[in-house]
């Protein structure tokens, strides 16, 4: 049996009354689900929020599921129906009380296959949004080929007809230090085009291999402008995923309904077909649903709830957002020693940080590249000359807890671990993948686990490291070939046990903090997150474009898990010192750069910061929804004029950027007397104005926190 953790509570079943052939809807917290029972089969309708009648629109499978050797009914490559999913029969459906609200289960059967699907719907008091995953197992006597299965489908999002006037997405691209950048564009724009007819093609994204991020976030939203309606959706996995948006028909090329697929990985997309054999179970990769009144601001709230009351399983210390000094970037970038830390730590010290962390090189030895020799994590005798647990024990004395980088998931090279045998890594096509230097290690085995979780115990009883940068600084792509019916099946179980061992983890040593990071944003999803404490947003090395970056990935990470960079330069003056800080105060500080060299204008304005952050604005970012006061942001751009807002309930904070744009900027935030709050004493100026906040900067490459 596959499964996935999916956050099971204690249930208790409670029978539904009413006919299975008869319609019916369900209600959550802030939705209604309306669903039709047609010549025996159920069909979903338009999800809408709970206080619009139901829709009377058409309906769509409920489950879109195709297997091998059956005539799909979909054309070109979508996955709209499928067969056996267009003729699955109902088979009733019931209720159940759980810890956190309340979960139904839909059932079906197909007596050709002998395949038994169940849907779950699972709903949480005091959140708009709902989490859905597909269970199939197969009852008959045949092996069925599942090519791919809905996690969730949304229907009735717009004319089918007329969707690219009514109809559009929004869909963040994400890449290498360029996280989290959202565009708006209408279906035709992504590929769906109106035809008259029944589409060939899709709106569609998605990702393969093992950083779930790397093109896409994966996350989106489609608007109905016309409805003023937005429905959204967060796919939690950290692997291979996909969705789509198009049309379909169900009598002829006449399109009369238009569908959204949500899924995670398959066979079309992601090379994960899934032979399962009589008695065998499988389900699906979670994903949130959800539909608001508004648009993208509305969405983002909405999300930002569920994410805090149903992801975020365990409080703990990180949620009161200390302050995180890093010793990577634009500081030493990976080529730590003892010489160079001790006055780091002190300068880190002396600004207010609460943890000081050493990033990667500490194993390697001087003049050794650090890439190639990960897997053992064994402190280089090189580097320190009193041995690391000195270093370590200077961080603890100046008042701080210390952290090292940690990249688990691979084995350089040349290191020790290469020679163990191929169960241990992933491989394709009888040769090991081999990227970026590194071999991939399969999680699926229970020695790998085993000697990571050596390696942690010895960092964390040994070292006394109380926080890790878990690094992940490359791609699987399609997955494993050994012990799995294909290469995504394989990548899939893979996926599984990583977060299975990520929980164990945390777990086993409930005050670590663990930071998630692949290569910056390469796996922002919330199958990692709803694990662990901390997302590195980006890598990033030019301040100037970290707030568009911040923006964009407000909307995807909750603020109090958000870690961005502070790090001026050497050559810092206050400005560009304080510019780094109002980024890093909108969530949570990684402060880097070379603390022990600022100027003393430069120096002054991080302390400062970091001295407001801790007494006066932090213990608002664990409540706090963010808010786009001048839309989305563009990292290409040093003209756009940038702004984010965060409301919580006892403070509302706005940030304000200005790069090479105007001097003036108008924020539309009623306020009738904001204030200031960082930096005071640049000349920056902020008052009210008609129905709006007007921050003047005297300089380019200012920014500034105002208390509204």
């Amino acid at each position: 049996m596959m499964v996935v953790s999916t956050f099971l509570p204690s249930v208790s079943h409670v029978a539904l009354a009413s006919s299975p052939l008869e319609p019916f809807e369900w209600k959550s917290d802030g939705l209604v689900f309306t669903f039709d029972v047609t010549a025996g089969k159920l069909r979903q309708k338009r999800l809408v929020p709970a206080d619009m009648p139901p829709s009377d629109n058409s309906s769509g499978v409920e489950v879109a599921l195709q297997c091998s050797g059956e005539n799909s009914p979909d054309q070109g490559m979508k996955s709209g129906m499928g067969q056996p999913g267009a003729r699955l029969l109902f088979a009733g459906r019931h209720e159940e009380s759980t810890d956190s609200g309340k979960r139904l289960v839909c059932s079906h059967t197909d007596p050709k296959s002998g395949l038994r699907v169940e849907s779950i719907y699972e709903a949480f008091a005091g959140v708009p949004v709902v989490r859905r995953y597909t269970r199939v197992t197969n009852t008959g006597t045949s092996p069925a080929g599942i090519e791919f299965l809905s996690s969730a489908m949304l229907h009735g999002i717009a004319d089918p007809q007329n969707y690219d006037r009514e109809l559009r997405i929004h869909v963040a691209f994400n890449s290498w230090m360029a996280e989290g950048q959202w565009h708006t564009l209408r279906p035709s724009e992504m590929g769906f085009v109106e035809n008259e007819r029944t589409s060939w093609s899709q709106a569609q994204a998605g990702s393969i291999g093992s950083w779930s991020s790397e093109r896409y976030l994966p996350m989106a939203m489609a608007e109905n402008t016309k409805l003023g309606l937005t429905w959204f959706w967060q796919i939690e996995h950290n692997g291979s995923w996909h969705w789509e948006i198009s049309n379909v028909s169900a009598r002829d090329n006449n399109a009369d309904d238009v569908y959204a697929y949500l899924g995670g990985p398959d066979d079309l997309h992601s090379a994960a077909w899934k032979n399962l054999k009589p008695g065998e179970t499988y389900q699906t990769v979670p994903v949130a649903i959800g539909c608001v009144r508004g648009g993208f601001g509305e969405a983002v709230e909405a999300l930002t709830r569920y994410r805090r009351r149903v992801c975020i399983k365990k409080p703990s210390s990180n949620s009161r957002c200390p302050v995180i000094f890093n010793d990577f970037m634009n500081c030493l970038w990976a080529d730590p020693t003892e010489a160079k830390e001790l006055p780091m730590i002190a300068a880190a010290a002396k600004a207010g940080c609460e943890y000081y962390v050493i990033d990667a090189g500490w194993y390697a030895d001087l003049n050794e590249d650090w890439s190639q020799t990960i897997g053992a994590w064994q402190a280089s005798a090189t580097r320190w000359p009193h041995g690391l647990k000195f270093v370590l024990d200077q961080i603890r004395k100046s008042g701080m807890v210390p952290g090292l980088w940690l990249e688990p998931e691979v084995a350089g090279a040349k290191s020790l671990l290469a020679k163990k045998p191929d169960s241990w890594f992933l491989v394709r096509h009888g040769k090991r993948v081999f990227k970026n230097s590194r071999l991939l290690l399969d999680f699926r085995n229970p020695e790998v686990r085993a000697y990571l979780d050596q390696v942690i115990a010895r960092l964390v009883s040994e070292y006394g490291v109380g926080y890790i940068k878990m690094d992940y600084n490359v791609d699987t792509l399609q997955g494993t070939e050994l012990n799995a019916d294909s290469f995504g099946q394989g990548l899939l179980a893979h996926n599984r046990a990583h977060l299975a061992w990520l929980e164990s983890i945390v777990n086993r040593y409930p005050e670590l903090v663990i930071e998630n990071c692949g290569s910056g944003g390469g796996r922002m999803d919330y199958a990692m997150l709803s694990r662990l404490q901390l997302q590195s947003m980006t890598d990033q090395e030019d301040y100037l474009k970290l707030p568009a970056i911040l923006v964009g990935a407000s909307a995807a990470v909750l603020p109090e898990q958000l870690a961005i960079w502070s790090y001026p330069l050497q050559n810092a003056d206050a400005d560009q010192a304080s510019f780094n800080m109002v980024t890093a105060m909108m969530c949570r500080i990684h402060q880097s750069g070379r603390l022990d060299s600022l100027s003393t204008e430069a120096s002054a304005q991080v302390t400062e910061g970091i001295r407001i952050y801790k007494e006066f604005l932090r213990k608002h970012i664990p409540a706090a929804v963010p808010f786009y006061p001048l839309g989305p942001s563009d990292v290409t751009s040093r003209e756009a004029q940038l702004a984010l807002g965060m409301r919580s309930p006892e403070q509302t904070l706005l940030g304000v950027w200005r790069i090479d744009g105007p001097a003036n900027t108008r924020v539309p935030i009623a306020s009738s007397n904001p204030k200031l709050v960082y930096p005071t004493n640049l000349g920056i100026n902020v008052t009210a104005e008609d129905g709006a906040v007007k921050v003047e900067f005297p300089r380019a490459h200012m920014a500034c926190l105002i208390s509204t």
